[in-house]
């Protein structure tokens, strides 16, 4: 099938030609005829299946009919990231050259300033993340009303990042009467129930299972220790004819010490995660597309949606705690039928992680010996049995003593043990050796170790008393009438 196929217009046909692109995608195929009759879609399909050209392609033709008016933009596309959203905005122009259609890109870190110009002006199509459209629509720069065309796309992702309320409240500030495209990676019941809520009688698109790797990606485990992290992924490094890479890492603090050692070592690498300026961000990536960074150390940031063609190779650096994850990950490489490679690093912790993801794959993952680099017991298992750990904890791991909660009673050197205050009198025996403390004499009270306290104490109880010692407090000034007896009181003693 080709794309003259699926009812596109000739200035379409003629911008995908220039663009390198003859036959459509699975997703493609299946997506763009529906979204051209105005029906709601709910695609699932794989990373890196070309789910982008299947909504833009259509939205085009749809838009090209009609003019926007300011502040009222007549479609909008939500993404959970920035880079998404700017490679969404990249695929309109070059998609769109040929049509007369505005668009403005609304994404965190870049200025209000021209954000709001461009929405005064009016744009047909509009990009965004869910937190900067939500504060341009505070601040009255933007009206949803007019909006004919809704697409949630990397829905899953919405999930995992904490924006499904701020897509909920966007999407109850739209017409109820549009066409809603709803595009995602997984499926799991959060989101088929989002899908429930937002779309009408949608066709249902899903061209391969749910979170499956491209068969075109190899995939190998290589287990060590916590401290030969850096050491073996130099050393897989090093081993790999790479045209280009991706290094991904759990935690954004783990990136800036990575890049520092790998660069130490003579392998230049770039940072990229969410924590890093916007200009800087956008300059990074520009920089890994034209070729010009090699390595790149990224958080799960970069997982989705990063389409760079001479991605040869992903690392993964700390292994997934979820298994969709690493598919999202290793979907970089292996793009548009090209072969990639996939590595990771475990450590015997992760053993759990490990065997979910062989699940997932439905295929064991091929491991692999570091040369030089100390590796340790845990084993890839394959599908449905648990990951096997046989590792030595090494000295860092050590687990350290445990201490008794009853601690027992100092004892002299020579055995013989200490005499205890409380303890219980018995008979001295004849045979007792000369200069031996007595154990069985009685010990000796509080009050006999400190007469002089008692004798104080004694003093003080048996002060005499003075009578008529007069109204508690008063003493002597104790007026008369209170010391008056009355008519059937007891007489004092």
């Amino acid at each position: 099938m080709s794309f003259s196929e699926l009812g596109l217009s000739p200035d379409t046909l003629r911008a995908i030609d220039e663009a390198g692109y003859s036959e459509p995608t699975p997703i493609q195929a299946k997506a763009i005829p529906v979204a051209l009759m105005g029906r709601d879609i709910l695609g699932c399909a794989q990373t890196g299946t070309g789910k982008t050209a299947g909504f833009t392609l259509p939205m085009i033709e749809i838009l090209d009919a009609g003019r926007a008016r300011a502040r009222m933009p007549r479609s909008l596309i939500l993404e959970p990231t920035r880079e998404l959203a700017a490679q969404v905005s990249e695929s309109f122009e070059t998609y769109g050259k040929y049509h007369n259609l505005s668009k403005a890109l609304l994404i965190g870190g870049t200025s209000f300033g021209d954000q709001q110009r461009a929405l005064a002006r009016g744009v047909d199509v509009l990009i965004a993340t869910p937190g900067r459209l939500i504060d341009l629509f505070e601040r009255g720069n933007i009206l949803l009303s007019d909006v004919k065309v809704l697409v949630i796309d990397e829905s899953d992702r919405m999930l995992d990042m904490g924006f499904v309320p701020d897509v909920e409240r966007i999407v109850s500030l739209l017409p109820k009467i549009r066409q809603t495209l709803f595009f995602s990676a997984t499926m799991p019941p959060e989101i088929r129930r989002l899908a429930d809520k937002f779309l009408m009688n949608p066709k249902e698109i899903s061209v391969d299972p749910p979170a499956t790797a491209a068969v075109t990606v190899s995939h190998f485990v290589a287990t060590v220790s916590p401290r030969g992290k850096h050491a073996a992924l130099r050393a897989l490094i090093g081993n790999e004819e790479i045209s280009q890479a991706i290094i991904f890492c759990n935690r954004k603090r783990d990136i800036g010490p990575l890049v520092k050692d790998l660069s130490s070592h003579g392998m230049p690498a770039s940072p990229l995660h969410g924590d890093m300026d916007q200009h800087l961000r956008t300059k990074t990536l520009d920089d890994f597309r034209n070729n010009n960074i090699t390595l790149l150390v990224a958080s799960d940031v970069a997982a989705r949606g990063l389409d760079v063609t001479n991605v040869s190779h992903v690392f993964n650096y700390d292994v997934p705690s979820h298994a969709d994850d690493y598919v999202h990950r290793i979907g970089r490489t292996g793009r548009a039928g090209r072969e990639g490679r996939a590595l990771m690093l475990a450590t015997p912790e992760d053993g759990k992680y490990l065997d979910a993801i062989t699940r997932l794959l439905g295929k064991k993952i091929t491991p692999i010996e570091i040369s030089g680099v100390k590796t340790s017991g845990v084993k890839s298992a394959p599908p449905g049995e648990k990951a096997e750990a046989t590792e030595t904890r090494e000295p860092s791991h050590r687990e350290p003593r445990r201490r008794s909660r009853s601690r027992k009673p100092a004892q002299k050197r020579n055995g013989e043990r200490k005499p205890r205050s409380t303890a219980k009198t018995a008979p001295s025996g004849d045979g007792a050796k000369e200069g031996a403390k007595d154990e069985s004499a009685p010990a000796k009270s509080a009050s006999e170790a400190r007469p002089e306290s008692k004798s104080r104490d004694k003093s003080r109880t048996q002060r005499p008393k003075k009578e008529n010692a007069g109204a508690a407090g008063m003493g002597d000034d104790t007026p008369a009438f209170l010391l008056r007896q009355l008519p059937g009181d007891k007489p004092k003693k």
